[in-house]
């Protein structure tokens, strides 16, 4: 086991040790009602749900697809398992059951935890019964019902049966690009997510975080669970479901009493098309955004709405927080910040040699001497894609960037999303930004499209706001915004109106679809 390491036992309990009555999780339920937790409560639900989940045949080491959305069971069963030494590999409700096949067959698992919709997917699939078949929510044929909140079993605490060298966490990357791969993390990994809470989101005992997530992705590790708890802040878990509604979270925000609030890109999109200025002088003190790069001007509207500043911050599946914009620090827009003081982060070539300021290249770690707490320890089933990720002293992230005079970096785009046109390389997050500064926009995706002469162009897909005409005088007007605002040869020389854009389940833009979609009608 080595040197003992466990995030329920050594956080959850411990807080529940330290300051028993203190708020660790906030449930607004469909009503607009708040419902609340300590860590008292949840030591005590949580040893319950361990015991019965032993019971029931989960125990050291055992993969378990856990797939809850936002049933407030998923916290006490997240910190059960972690108690039990189980491996959790969480996945969006979105997940059909293809998707639940993929995961279930790569991984070798054989124990689930999900949602009564999601248990009649699983039966779709042509395999063995799981050794492990538990549904919360309903009663499902087949499956053994479960309500962390209801049991009445033996509250007595566990043996730690883990250390840091443990599997801990299995999650499946987004899949921008091919299929998604399994990422494992070990015991330590929840522990380093004190960089994530308390760098970047600023987090202290007695917050109230909300972030506005599927608990399916690993953002939900960052913001919905290890990080939150690790500063001893509540967790907010709202009732939304399906598509994003900005009236609603508006609501939420006025009449609860959320300090900070952390939400993808494209709710703050959204978001800023609303009147915000209810949210001036209320109880939110800290807006941050991840996922994807915010736009500068999505910032700026917001600010000047609010009063408050989103701040970016990047990492990916495979890691915790490496950049951001901690809440002191200047921000400035666009950027995605500074190192977080735990990483050695460069801007490095095809080499492994660090560039100079202003020069493109691949985003990486150091991880040589010392390998960072917080990286995963690999991509299970695949070495030469761990490898892959890994060289000289650096890990690389797959995304490009530059940094300026003051150390700040700035986001290019995922090195398969660069285009090269007449030998002008060409990141899409710029040109995409200055899309959506245009009033008649809402979201842009730009990729490559084939050109006989300049091998590729810049071509973008646009979404125009309700009751806008897309017609070749504003593809026009839109070429001269981009044109008048960066280099000529960066404007989009193909623009295409579409309803909407093809996404990631965790709300990330395929590109790679629209790119596929391109080369092939042209072929």
């Amino acid at each position: 086991m080595g040197t003992p390491l466990n995030f329920g036992h050594d956080v959850v309990d411990a807080w529940a040790d330290k300051d028993p009555g203190s708020t660790a999780l906030y449930v607004i339920d469909d009503e607009g009602k708040s419902l609340k937790w300590s860590f008292a409560d949840l030591r005590e639900i949580s040893n319950r749900t361990a015991r019965w989940l032993k019971s029931h045949g989960i125990g050291l080491g055992d993969r378990v697809l856990v797939v809850l959305g936002k049933d407030p069971a998923f916290w006490p069963i997240m910190i059960a398992l972690s108690k039990l030494g189980a491996v959790p590999m969480p996945g969006t409700t979105q997940l059909t059951t293809k998707d639940l096949w993929y995961r279930l067959n790569t991984a070798e698992a054989t124990r689930a935890i999900v949602l009564p919709f999601v248990a009649e997917r699983i039966d779709q699939i042509d395999h063995d019964p799981l050794k492990a078949q538990i549904v919360i929510g309903g009663p499902t044929p087949g499956w053994t019902a479960l309500n962390p909140y209801l049991l009445d079993s033996p509250a007595e605490a566990l043996p730690k049966i883990t250390g840091a060298d443990d599997s801990a966490l299995i999650y499946f990357t987004s899949g921008t690009t091919g299929y998604p791969k399994m990422v494992l993390h070990n015991q330590t990994y929840p522990f380093a997510h004190r960089i994530t809470a308390e760098y970047w989101l600023g987090l202290t005992h007695g917050d109230v975080h909300w972030n506005v997530s599927d608990t399916g992705w690993a953002k939900a590790a960052w913001s919905s669970l290890f990080g939150p708890w690790m500063a001893g802040a509540a967790i907010v878990v709202d009732s939304m479901t399906g598509k994003f509604s900005a009236p609603d979270l508006l609501a939420i925000l006025q009449e609860h009493p959320v300090t900070s609030l952390c939400a993808p890109p494209t709710v703050y999109r959204l978001l800023v098309q609303e009147d915000l200025t209810a949210l001036r002088n209320n109880t939110l003190r800290s807006a941050a955004g991840a996922g994807e790069p915010i736009y500068p001007e999505v910032i700026a509207a917001f600010h000047e709405a609010t009063g408050l500043m989103i701040r970016d911050g990047y990492g990916q599946t495979e890691t915790v927080l490496l950049i951001g914009n901690a809440p002191n620090a200047v921000v400035k827009p666009g950027s995605m910040g500074l190192p977080a003081p735990a990483f050695a982060m460069d801007v490095i070539d095809h080499d492994g040699q660090p560039l100079s300021t202003g020069q493109e290249g691949d985003i990486a770690i150091k991880v040589r001497p010392e390998r960072p707490m917080g990286l995963f320890v690999e991509y299970l089933g695949d070495p030469e894609g761990t490898a892959s990720r890994f060289v000289g002293d650096y890990y690389i992230t797959g995304d490009r960037a530059h940094r300026d005079d003051d150390g700040y970096f700035w986001f290019v785009g995922r090195a398969d999303d660069v285009i090269i046109s007449s030998g002008y390389r060409i990141g899409p997050f710029e040109v995409e930004s200055l899309l959506i500064e245009h009033p008649a926009v809402i979201e842009a995706a730009v990729v490559s499209s084939p050109d006989p002469i300049r091998g590729e162009v810049v071509k973008a897909f646009v979404v125009l706001k309700p009751g806008i005409a897309g017609d070749e005088a504003l593809v026009r007007e839109l070429q001269e915004h981009v044109q008048n605002a960066t280099a000529p040869y960066k404007y989009p020389r193909r623009i295409e109106f579409v309803s909407d854009l093809p996404k990631t389940i965790s709300g990330k833009i395929r590109r790679i679809d629209l790119r596929q979609r391109e080369w092939a009608s042209k072929s």
